[in-house]
């Protein structure tokens, strides 16, 4: 089969793509015919060499669409339609950059609603992340505020357009002015640019701050954005756009507000019923799932250097088809 074998740390444009043998079937894992897939920020740290858990070779790739091959001793059937996505696909043994892929049958997730392949395959990460974050971690409701840091960055776009779809008040960031109409397109009530006076540009609006923050830049500005709520407001950090994975100098009694909270979100660990909630949502509000651009798996280089540019404005797919 075809796949993605990352040996080393390498540049967008050394990856590339060999024939290696197709996994063995195992008890307790299930064969999947990758159709899709989706590329995801993560994977580019670990092409960088910033994933220091992840043990090479290893073929990366954190999510998928695609068939079930064989199902092993699992509930699966021949040719049943799923998604797979983290609990330590592509990191802890090989993931979706490959035509074929072995997951434990308890980390992949029956599709039941009629959606192409491409467009089902920029939902799980992206839509999980942001689904999760507002209504499991944040718990937010139609009557508040929310401010995403990082707005235009698929999990962005996807929390503004779930946001909205339940009637919230959305204020979203950008670092680049011409991005702002893109916020707008997708509904964002306000767009403020991260110029130094993001400050400045919520409290203009709302001077008691808003009721929750969904922080996708990272530590760089998460104390920043702990200033920004309102009191008995919410701060969840899902996101490390910025790279910056540890915060130096923070002290809780100080960056903390009183009566303020601070919590995180990670998709290490799937929620069946919350995923299949997503998709429930998703179509129930016919949300329309923003796709930069599609790939073949031979151009998985190009795919990177797209997402490196920071110029993608919605998910970034690689089909088998």
């Amino acid at each position: 089969m075809k796949a993605v074998v990352l040996e080393k740390a390498c540049s967008a444009e050394e990856l590339v793509v060999r024939n290696v043998p197709l996994p063995c079937v195992k008890p307790g894992w299930v064969l999947v015919k990758i159709k899709a897939f989706g590329i995801n920020r993560s994977e580019i740290f670990t092409r960088q060499g910033d994933s220091p858990s992840v043990k090479l070779p290893r073929i990366i790739g954190i999510e998928c669409v695609g068939e079930i091959l064989d199902p092993s001793d699992s509930d699966f059937q021949t040719g049943q339609h799923i998604v797979s996505l983290m609990g330590g696909l592509g990191r802890d043994f090989d993931g979706s950059y490959a035509e074929y892929t072995l997951i434990p049958a308890n980390q992949v997730y029956s599709i039941e609603h009629d959606i192409d392949w491409i467009t089902l395959a920029a939902i799980p990460e992206m839509y999980y992340t942001a689904y999760a974050s507002l209504f499991e971690t944040l718990k937010v409701t139609a009557d508040e505020t929310l401010l995403i840091r990082g707005g235009t960055s698929s999990v962005g776009l996807a929390a503004l357009q779930l946001a909205k779809s339940v009637g919230l008040t959305v204020f979203s960031t950008t670092r680049d002015e011409k991005k702002i109409s893109l916020l707008q397109h997708y509904g964002a009530d306000h767009v403020l640019l991260e110029d130094g006076t993001l400050r400045e540009q919520v409290l203009s609006i709302m001077p008691n701050g808003v009721n929750n923050v969904l922080e996708l830049v990272g530590t760089a500005t998460l104390k920043n954005s702990l200033q920004l709520v309102a009191e008995h407001g919410k701060v969840c950090m899902t996101g490390i756009l910025s790279g910056e994975w540890v915060m130096d100098h923070f002290e809780p009694m100080i960056d903390i507000p009183t009566n303020t909270y601070l919590t995180q979100f990670t998709s290490t660990f799937i929620k069946k019923d919350l995923l299949n909630d997503l998709f429930d949502h998703i179509l129930k509000h016919d949300i329309h799932v923003p796709i930069a651009k599609v790939f073949k798996l031979d151009e998985i280089g190009e795919a990177h250097r797209l997402m490196e540019s920071n110029q993608a404005n919605g998910k970034i797919v690689v089909t088998n088809e």
